[in-house]
C-alpha cells in the first residue's frame, strides 16, 4: 500500500503544527485535581486561530470557502491536535459539516458550511446513542410533524412541514459550546436519518456530564423538538458514513496522542539514569519501548487503510466497515498499552500532577471509551467476513 501523502495535504499538517506548536497540554486545570469539569468552554482562542488558518474548512468545497480537501487531510491535522490535548471540537464539527455537504440539500448546506468553516459555528453530533451500547439512531425518533395531532402556528394541520424528535442521546461533546447538534434517528419504516438543529431549540434540554479526560460532555433530551424538512437528511448512507468517519477521526487522536507519550518516554529513559547508564539502554527498557513501536505503526497502517475507504469510497473484498472495525481494535488496544507501558518506564514521575503524561493517560483512556472494546470490533469483523466470504 502506498500511503504517500499529496502536497495539499502535507501542507495541511505543517499548517496545524504551526497552529499546535504554541499549545501546552496543560492550558486547562488538571482533571486529577479538578472536581468536575476542568472548564466550562471550549479553547476559544485555539479555536479562532484554526479558523484564521482555514483549518476547519479544510474537507469543505471552494464553494463553501473550504480547501476542497478530503478526509485524509482532516484525519493528519486530528494526529496534530491529539499531541498536544487540542480542546477543541474539531473533529465532530468538521465531520458533521463534511456529512452535511455530501449528503444534506443546498438550503442546509448554504445555512451552516460557510459560517462553520469560518469558525463562527460550531457543530457536534451525538453519536452513543442512550447507554453508548446500542445503535445511536434507535435513541431517538423522527416522526413528520402533526402525526400526532400538533398544529402549526395557525391552527392547522401541519403534518408534512418538518419533523419531531423524542429521544436522548447521552455523552455529546463539546454540546454546551456548539450551535448546532447533528442528532442520528429513526423513522417509522427504521430508516436511519441525521436530524441538525440548534442547541437552543424549544424541546431540546441538555444535561451536564463529565468525561474521564474532565471535559464537559451532555446528556442531550429531545422532548417534542421539532426539525424543518430540510434540516433532517435521510439520504442512504449518510448516518452509517458519517459514524465511519467519526470513528476513524478517534483512530487518528488515539494515534496522535500514543506518538507523543511514546516520544516523551524515549526522552525520560533517555535522560533517567540508574547505575550510571539511561534506563533507555536497559534491555527489558528498550524491548517495552520497541513493542509500543509496533503498536503504534499497526494503528498508523490500518488508520489509513480506514480513511482511505472513507475518502475514496473504493470498493473491495470486504465492506468499508471492515476496514474501520480493524482500525479501531488496534486503535482501542494500542493507545491504552501505550499510555500503561509510559506510566510504568516513568516510575512514579508519571503520577506527578505537575508533569503531563497522567493528562494524557486520562485522554487516553476517553478514547479508550469512545471507541468500545476491541473484543467487540473483532466480532463485527468476523460476522462481516461470514457475510462475505473471501476467496
Amino acid at each position: 500500500m502506498d500511503f504517500t501523502f499529496t502536497e495539499e495535504q502535507q501542507a495541511a499538517v505543517e499548517a496545524a503544527r504551526a497552529v499546535f506548536s504554541d499549545v501546552a497540554p496543560d492550558r486547562a486545570p488538571s482533571p486529577a485535581l479538578t472536581p468536575g469539569a476542568v472548564a466550562e468552554d471550549i479553547d476559544r482562542q485555539l479555536w479562532n486561530e484554526l479558523a484564521r488558518t482555514d483549518l476547519l474548512g479544510l474537507t469543505l468545497s471552494p464553494d463553501h470557502g473550504g480547501a476542497g480537501l478530503d478526509p485524509i487531510a482532516l484525519c493528519l491535522v486530528l494526529r496534530e491536535s491529539a499531541k498536544v490535548l487540542a480542546r477543541v471540537p474539531l473533529l465532530e464539527s468538521c465531520a458533521v459539516a463534511t456529512a452535511v455537504q455530501r449528503y444534506g440539500g443546498s438550503t442546509l448546506a448554504a445555512e451552516l458550511l460557510p459560517r462553520a468553516g469560518r469558525g463562527e459555528l460550531i457543530l457536534t453530533v451525538g453519536a452513543n446513542g442512550r447507554s453508548g451500547h446500542d445503535p445511536a439512531e434507535l435513541a431517538v425518533t423522527a416522526r413528520p410533524y402533526g402525526e400526532n395531532g400538533e398544529n402549526g402556528k395557525d391552527g392547522t394541520s401541519a403534518e408534512g412541514s418538518g419533523w419531531v424528535l423524542d429521544g436522548v442521546q447521552s455523552a455529546v461533546p463539546w454540546a454546551q459550546a456548539a450551535d448546532w447538534i447533528a442528532i442520528p434517528a429513526h423513522t417509522a419504516g427504521g430508516r436511519p436519518a441525521l436530524a441538525l438543529l440548534p442547541r437552543t431549540r424549544d424541546g431540546v434540554t441538555l444535561a451536564d456530564q463529565v468525561s474521564t479526560s474532565g471535559e464537559r460532555l451532555a446528556e442531550v433530551r429531545l422532548d417534542g423538538a421539532r426539525v424543518e424538512a430540510h434540516e433532517l437528511i435521510d439520504a442512504p448512507g449518510c448516518w452509517e458514513w458519517l459514524r465511519s468517519l467519526l470513528t476513524t477521526g478517534t483512530c487518528a487522536l488515539a494515534l496522535g496522542l500514543g506518538e507523543r507519550v511514546l516520544a516523551m518516554t524515549a526522552e525520560y529513559t533517555g535522560k533517567r539514569e540508574q547505575f550510571g547508564f539511561p534506563v533507555a539502554t536497559f534491555q527489558a527498557v528498550a524491548v517495552q519501548a520497541a513493542d509500543r513501536y509496533i503498536d503504534l505503526r499497526a494503528m498508523e497502517a490500518t488508520l489509513w487503510q480506514a480513511a482511505w475507504r472513507i475518502s475514496s469510497d473504493a470498493g473491495g473484498p470486504l465492506p468499508t466497515a471492515a476496514d474501520v472495525a480493524v482500525a479501531k481494535i488496534w486503535a482501542s488496544d494500542g493507545v491504552r498499552r501505550v499510555v500503561q507501558t509510559a506510566q510504568h518506564l516513568h516510575g512514579g514521575f508519571g503520577a506527578d500532577t505537575d508533569y503531563p503524561l497522567h493528562r494524557f493517560h486520562a485522554w487516553a483512556k476517553q478514547i479508550e471509551l469512545s471507541l468500545g472494546p476491541a473484543a467487540a470490533h473483532e466480532e463485527a469483523l468476523g460476522d462481516l467476513l461470514a457475510a462475505h466470504p473471501l476467496g
